[in-house]
């Protein structure tokens, strides 16, 4: 049984080493993506926990007992760390060492002091507590991609349980100085629950993380890089030719003189202030509504469920606010401002290139009648920038 014991930790140990050897060649391939370094270091305490204790079983000293306790505490805090880290994409040290502290001072002074297995009991519920908490950390981010994660969480929960297992043997058996390392049908469970976790986890963890990478470029593929908002293509993939509802319109703004600020400022002035205008346009966008650059220093909103007439008074929120922002450049203050065209919904319905078309027309009428101002599409009345400003 001995040879059988020491045959499943070497077995746990490579496994878990041959993991971490994946995790570290994924992680040098994706440097942004420091959860999975994060995991690494987890899994070589782990690792390193794992041969030290094959140590003790074959030379029960206290001290390789210490040993294998802080390994093992830190690298499941480390784990635990790197499930907080994947759920808030936040790299947490200190609750990390907070959480490893608690678990090593609740099981190694009982070890030093010769109560050997008490201190195992300790042990074995303080890993069970990290990888409870460990599923935990997966479960609220089941949202992200509910498969895989929910398949980690239910792998770290069997696998806590299973350690809760190795406790209460030994605490139904009620020694509290075992002198050697605990043997037990729970024992030889938990390796075997550990094995198959291990694999299970790495399997899933290695998918998880592809499936993250490909959610990236495809977020990549569709957000203007500079301003954070989406691009022109997004925007056509997302309404496309589609009829546009009666409740629905389609603004266009064109930030006026632009190349003269890039000209007398350089392009770095210039894509400080698209950036400016990107945050005003967002700061007015209400749930539902979508902001998008189309390229250059023209940019789009489409708003859904607008009553007749708020989506004109809406652009010239917009108008006013970025014209009355101060944008420091080169020690200088800068003030721009924009032109707009709206499109508002009509009751002949029109698809939303066509809608795009009427307020790039619309735009164009703004910038020929003296820009700084908003013009509908169409028949419909503009509003100049005087009419505006009296109204309010």
């Amino acid at each position: 049984m001995m040879l059988d014991y020491n045959s499943l930790l070497l077995a746990l140990g490579v496994s878990a080493a041959c993991l971490a050897v994946t995790l570290m060649g994924s992680w040098l391939a994706r440097r942004a993506e420091t959860v999975l370094l994060t995991a690494t270091i987890g899994l070589v305490l782990v690792v390193s926990g794992i041969f030290v204790y094959s140590a003790y079983v074959n030379t029960p000293d206290k001290w390789l007992g210490v040993a294998n306790f802080v390994l093992f505490q830190a690298g499941f805090a480390a784990i635990w760390g790197a499930g907080h880290q994947f759920c808030t994409g936040r790299l947490s040290f200190v609750s990390i060492f907070l959480r490893a502290l608690a678990a090593m001072a609740f099981s190694v002074p009982p070890m030093i002091s010769g109560y050997d297995g008490l201190a195992f009991m300790a042990e074995n519920l303080a890993i069970a507590f990290l990888l409870f908490a460990t599923a935990r950390q997966y479960w609220l981010a089941r949202a992200e991609a509910p498969a895989p994660i929910l398949g980690i969480t239910g792998l770290y929960t069997l696998t806590a349980i299973s350690f809760v297992l190795c406790s209460a043997v030994l605490i139904s058996d009620g020694k509290l100085v075992l002198g050697k390392a605990p043997n037990n049908w729970a024992e030889d469970l938990s390796l075997a629950v550990c094995i198959a976790g291990m694999t299970g986890i790495g399997a899933l963890s290695l998918a998880l993380h592809q499936w993250r990478l490909a959610a990236r470029h495809r977020l990549e593929a569709i957000t203007d890089p500079l301003t954070g908002l989406l691009n022109r293509r997004a925007l056509f993939d997302e309404y496309g030719t589609r009829p546009m509802g009666t409740t629905t319109a389609v603004i266009v703004f064109d930030i006026d003189h632009f190349k003269s600020v890039n000209d007398r400022f350089g392009h770095a002035a210039g894509d400080h202030v698209l950036k400016v205008f990107a945050a005003e346009l967002l700061a007015h966008c209400r749930a539902g509504d979508t902001a998008a650059r189309l390229g250059g220093e023209e940019f789009a909103l489409v708003m859904k469920e607008i009553m007749p007439g708020r989506a004109e008074l809406a652009a010239e929120r917009i108008r006013r606010a970025f014209e009355a922002r101060e944008i420091p450049v080169d020690g200088e203050t800068l003030k721009c401002t924009v032109s707009v065209g709206v499109a508002p919904g009509r009751s002949n319905a029109l698809d939303f290139d066509a809608m795009l078309s009427a307020a790039d027309k619309a735009l164009y009428a703004a910038k020929r009648g003296g820009r700084n101002r908003v013009e509908l599409a169409g028949y419909l009345q503009a509003v100049p920038v005087e009419a505006s400003r009296t109204a309010s």
